[in-house]
């Protein structure tokens, strides 16, 4: 099979990759838990030093990953390099605090000497997407290995030269030969892989029906499992909220990345004494933003990862229309490219596809809610629990509101953002298990308890 490394905003073809059979893909882990064997006995602090190997690398190279990003999936240039970075902070951190963080814990039970060890449990398979593809990989991949595991990852097929790129960088590091490997597989064979009990767990970044499947199977196999699986995350404006602060970070958060993101504002829901003023600053700014050539310093919007998006977005706009809502369109059409302009819907329902389903476009439907637990009630009404923001100059009353809110994470006066000192993951169907901090660093561990009796 080939795999197409395909240019959104020119549609002409990068390259193609030649897909891996299953017997590659079986000597590559097989190579990946003989790496195993000596990475795990390696101390902590030596396998976190890596890490400042990884950092420099990335940093030194910021345009070259920059540009191999914007260039398979349409992210912004600018965009790109703020991915870059972030990946490059994720590895200062974890190089610097995950020994510690790994440290045995010393518990007092009466005995001669009690506690807690963390091991680290073998193979770990990363099932990754594309609408970050470095730092989705590198959110995974970094605590997994500092904990003494080693990694093979299935990115995305629409990302290839950035998983081929990563692997390079892991190597250009120092990192023995298959600590990190990318196999070049489509679905059907990464859950052979699985079925075949030849990873020791698996962490999967994708769709609920993605996680239905590979969760069912690792349950079935018992094999832990991280899923994170997207989020239809409520942007609360309440009556008291700075609008016009609040509006900024709404324009920003529904539509960086083309709104492609797991994190992104997807239900804005505000209280009618304040929805009209709220739309028309959102408006305002949304009318500022410049779609176009994702290579230019200035775009803020580029095309979207694949063309079949295009019209899986067009779908949930008619949907939105035979139920009453008047789209307010903005820019212009294109013939090259797949571009889909930005979208606000001023009086969405609750009924609408858009504020149902996860929406992975630039399409942001306002919903008006008459007080603070009509809009709880309507943040709520979904199947995803990710996260949460909530806008009101009364902080007390937004912690007090933050608790009512089922989701993973809860933001304050901001938007949603991952980074390394604070756990991410959701509850519902947004996933089970938790990426990035200390929680993510032992998700691929044996929490081993040690009594020692004299």
């Amino acid at each position: 099979m080939k795999i197409k490394s395909i240019n959104p905003y020119t549609e002409e073809i990068n390259r193609v990759y030649d897909s891996f059979s299953f017997g590659e893909c079986r000597a590559r882990i097989e190579n990946s838990r003989a790496a195993f064997s000596v990475w795990s006995l390696l101390p902590a602090e030596e396998r976190a030093k890596h890490f400042i190997g990884v950092a420099r690398i990335l940093r030194q190279n910021i345009e070259v990953y920059a540009e191999i990003i914007t260039k398979e999936m349409g992210k912004p240039i600018r965009q790109s390099r703020h991915e870059i970075e972030k990946c490059a902070r994720l590895c200062d951190y974890y190089a610097e605090n995950s020994a510690g963080l790994l440290m045995d814990e010393i518990v007092d039970t009466g005995t001669e000497k009690s506690y807690v060890t963390f091991e680290p449990l073998g193979v770990i398979f990363g099932i990754m997407p594309w609408n970050f593809p470095f730092w989705q990989v590198f959110r995974f991949a970094v605590p997994a290995i500092c904990a003494g595991n080693v990694c093979v990852i299935k990115h995305a097929s629409n990302v290839p030269g950035s998983a081929l790129e990563i692997e390079k960088i892991f190597i250009e590091a120092g990192f023995p030969e298959s600590v990190f490997t990318t196999l070049l597989i489509d679905s059907k064979t990464a859950m052979q892989v699985i079925e075949e009990e030849m990873v020791d767990g698996i962490s999967l970044t994708g769709s609920v029906e993605a996680g239905l499947e590979i969760g069912n199977l690792a349950g079935r196999l018992i094999k832990p499992v991280v899923l994170e699986l997207g989020g239809s995350d409520p942007f609360i404006v309440l009556e008291d909220a700075d609008i016009k602060k609040a509006a900024q970070a709404a324009a920003k958060s529904r539509f960086l990345n083309a709104g492609q993101s797991c994190i992104a504002a997807k239900r804005i829901i505000v209280i009618e004494d304040v929805v009209v003023d709220f739309i028309e600053a959102f408006e305002l700014l949304v009318q500022k933003l410049k779609i176009g050539d994702p290579m230019d310093e200035e775009t803020d919007i580029g095309p979207l990862a694949r063309k079949e998006f295009v019209d899986n977005l067009g779908k949930v706009l008619k949907d939105a229309e035979k139920k009453g809502a008047k789209l307010h369109v903005h820019g212009e059409e294109r013939n090259k490219g797949f571009f889909f302009n930005p979208v606000i819907i001023p009086a969405a329902s609750t009924d609408m596809e858009v504020c149902r389903l996860e929406v992975f476009g630039p399409i942001a439907p306002v919903i008006t809610a008459k007080d603070e637990d009509e809009a709880v009630e309507i943040a709520n009404s979904t199947e995803y629990g990710l996260g949460a923001k909530i806008w009101s100059r009364n902080l007390g009353r937004a912690e007090r509101l933050a608790k009512r809110i089922k989701s993973g994470s809860v933001s304050i006066n901001g938007m949603i953002r991952s980074g390394p000192r604070l756990p991410f993951g959701g509850v519902k169907k947004s996933g089970v298990g938790r990426e990035l901090s200390h929680y993510g660093l032992k998700e691929f561990v044996n929490i081993k308890t040690v009594v020692v009796n004299r």
